[in-house]
């Protein structure tokens, strides 16, 4: 079973910049699809980014062009960057790890991104 651990998250002004970090651990990291997700009050939860464990990426149409999803398989990590932040942004961010072979799906506890003056 795979423990993720989100780090990075705060309070930013609009049009500033964060990085998400998401630790994993207790699984074969290059075995897994990884992904950012976010959930703001009242809201459902949405996946914002994606990469493959061949580094193949994709976004959500709200976050292109703005976000930024990479991994480190020798340091078991994924991030996000984000620039040119919104208040619409305002969310907890939540990790995500699927197993490509069996489709086991894992989540974080989140990290909390407040985009405000």
């Amino acid at each position: 079973q795979v423990q993720l651990v989100e780090s990075g998250g705060g309070l930013v002004q609009p049009g500033g910049s964060l990085r998400l970090s998401c630790a994993a651990s207790g699984g074969r990291f290059s075995f897994y699809t990884m992904a950012w997700g976010r959930q703001a009050p009242g809201k459902q939860r949405e996946l914002v980014a994606v990469i493959t464990s061949g580094g193949g990426t994709d976004y959500a149409d709200s976050v292109k062009g703005r976000f930024t999803i990479s991994r480190d398989n020798a340091k078991n990590t994924v991030y996000l960057q984000m620039n040119s932040l919104k208040p619409d942004d305002t969310a907890l961010y939540y990790c995500n790890a699927a197993h490509v072979f069996t489709g086991n799906t894992y989540w974080g506890q989140g990290t909390q991104v407040t985009v405000s003056s």
